[in-house]
């Protein structure tokens, strides 16, 4: 396992959660080839649905950007290996349009 050689770039995640957040990362690229994004960001996905309740998200991949809202206290970016990884959990509000 890789657990501890991440490094987080910024985050609102209490740090048992940081903590969970990296161990799943590291356990995805134990499990499956570092090319495959989309299998790496299913894993944490669903590890994360598991323990916190559902309605999480994340990316996984080497150059990507985002804009998006989450819920205060579950949002995490960090760097494991060559891979930048981003989580985070909808806002369960609805949102308002624009006027």
């Amino acid at each position: 396992m890789l657990e501890g050689k991440g490094l987080i770039d910024d985050t609102d995640m209490p740090v048992k959660m940081q903590i969970q957040a990296m161990a799943f990362a590291s356990q995805a690229l134990d499990l499956y080839d570092v090319f495959d994004c989309k299998c790496i960001a299913a894993h944490i996905k669903k590890e994360f649905d598991k323990r916190y309740g559902n309605g999480w998200h994340c990316v996984v991949g080497s150059n990507f950007g985002c804009f998006f809202t989450h819920s205060k206290g579950t949002f995490i970016y960090f760097t494991l290996e060559t891979l930048n990884f981003l989580i985070f959990k909808v806002s369960s509000s609805p949102s308002t349009p624009p006027p």
